[in-house]
């Protein structure tokens, strides 16, 4: 574990394994590095790789306010001058942050999985941000968890259940470790799902990536990560799409060898090249 220092002065705590090339996780919202310890040990026969938590968790520093994507690229960035790598995974929030990052860091291959956006009309639903944000104010987690819930993944089956199910629902998820994370960070899930929306544009807007992209998808996900991927891939000059059957969105999280092999193939080939 090492301690390096951002732009703003704040702290970084880097957890890093493995052995190879370096390649650095950008974790998604509402969780912690801990939920990416499978991916990284999986990973970590070829790759060293490098984790952090995005501020606000865990050992990381407090959020500047008002927030905005612009400091977690500024952290991305302070990590990879830290490590040298020029490799990047990202997320969900995390593979927002690793696309806006590819504007302008140093990055020669990115893999984004079930990547967060608003393409001109297209994507990430944001109807559920205002009940959302009213029941944080309320002060009702479960209820805040269930809204977010049905809002992002509209395919599941209890997104139909009645709100009150669903909070009920949540209510019991909360008395999970993992449910006590997310309840604890509903509303900065919030604060990143504002920011997606303050940057809907077009396709092109991305057109001057140049890293090499892999822009992969859950089957078992919502439709529109797929649907922001194939927009992308038609204006990225380097990228190629992959749709990983009967994966959810936390598959590159929970990191079986059908999700982990093809994203480590990209990044092997790429690393091959030069």
């Amino acid at each position: 574990m090492q301690r390096i220092t951002a732009p703003d002065g704040a702290g970084i705590v880097l957890h890093s394994t493995g052995t190879g090339p370096d390649l650095v996780v950008v974790h998604g919202g509402g969780v912690t590095v801990h939920e990416y310890r499978r991916l990284a040990a999986r990973l970590a026969d070829r790759f060293t790789v490098h984790l952090y938590n995005r501020r606000g968790r865990a050992d990381a520093a407090a959020r500047r306010e008002p927030y905005t994507v612009e400091q977690e690229i500024e952290d991305l960035g302070a990590v990879l001058a830290h490590t040298g790598a020029r490799r990047a995974i990202g997320h969900s929030y995390g593979a927002f942050v690793v696309l806006r990052a590819a504007l302008r860091l140093p990055l020669d291959q990115i893999a984004v999985y079930d990547l967060p956006l608003r393409l001109a009309g297209h994507g990430l639903p944001t109807a559920f941000l205002d009940p959302a944000e009213d029941a944080v104010r309320a002060g009702d987690t479960a209820r805040a968890l269930a809204i977010v819930g049905a809002g992002v993944n509209p395919q599941s089956p209890a997104s139909r259940l009645p709100l009150g199910v669903r909070t009920a629902i949540c209510r019991a998820f909360l008395r999970t470790p993992v449910g006590r994370t997310m309840g604890g960070l509903v509303g900065m899930t919030l604060a990143e799902s504002r920011q997606i929306e303050a940057h809907e544009g077009p396709a092109e807007e991305y057109a001057g990536i140049t890293a090499e992209a892999l822009l992969a998808s859950g089957a078992k996900a919502a439709p529109y990560f797929t649907e922001i991927n194939e927009r992308l891939a038609t204006v990225l000059p380097r990228a190629r799409t992959l749709r990983v059957p009967g994966s959810a969105h936390n598959g590159i999280a929970a990191a079986p060898p059908h999700v982990v092999n093809p994203i480590a193939a990209f990044f092997t080939t790429a690393t091959d090249r030069g």
